[in-house]
């Protein structure tokens, strides 16, 4: 059996996460990079019918930190800090976000990630400041 590759790995955490149960996505991740996409449901509605900001910011949010994770082989990162823009609203189809490390030095990673409908338009983006935890990745539930 062939040794599974960080990026793999990353795949797996991601599924292992009790919240995915709810969303059950799906990831790809590269170097610097990672796409999740999930089908939308009325469970991530609002009272007036739309999908409820949380969800943009979940998958802005995890594909920019698995975009900086993808970089970092040793320890689980964190959010330090998230910006969401919100540009159009979405109540059925999927949901794909695309998240890209545009800048990295020593000690954090700065991300940017974007949220496409199922006719490919833009409906939110975000940014971020990620940094390396102390918890190493071998001890998250799914990374192995």
């Amino acid at each position: 059996m062939a040794k599974k590759t960080h990026f793999e790995k990353l795949i797996s955490m991601y599924k292992a996460a009790p919240i995915n149960e709810m969303y059950n996505p799906v990831m790809k991740v590269s170097k610097g990079e990672a796409e999740i996409e999930i089908e939308l449901s009325e469970q991530y509605h609002h009272s007036a019918g739309g999908v409820h900001g949380s969800v943009y910011f979940k998958m802005l949010d995890d594909a920019a930190f698995f975009a900086a994770n993808s970089l970092e082989e040793e320890f689980f990162v964190l959010t330090t800090s998230f910006t969401t823009y919100i540009t159009r609203p979405v109540a059925q189809g999927k949901m794909k976000a695309v998240g890209k490390v545009v800048n990295m030095n020593r000690t954090q990673f700065i991300a940017e990630s974007v949220v496409y409908d199922a006719k490919g338009r833009e409906i939110a983006r975000g940014n971020g400041i990620f940094v390396r935890g102390k918890f190493h990745l071998v001890n998250a539930a799914g990374y192995a």
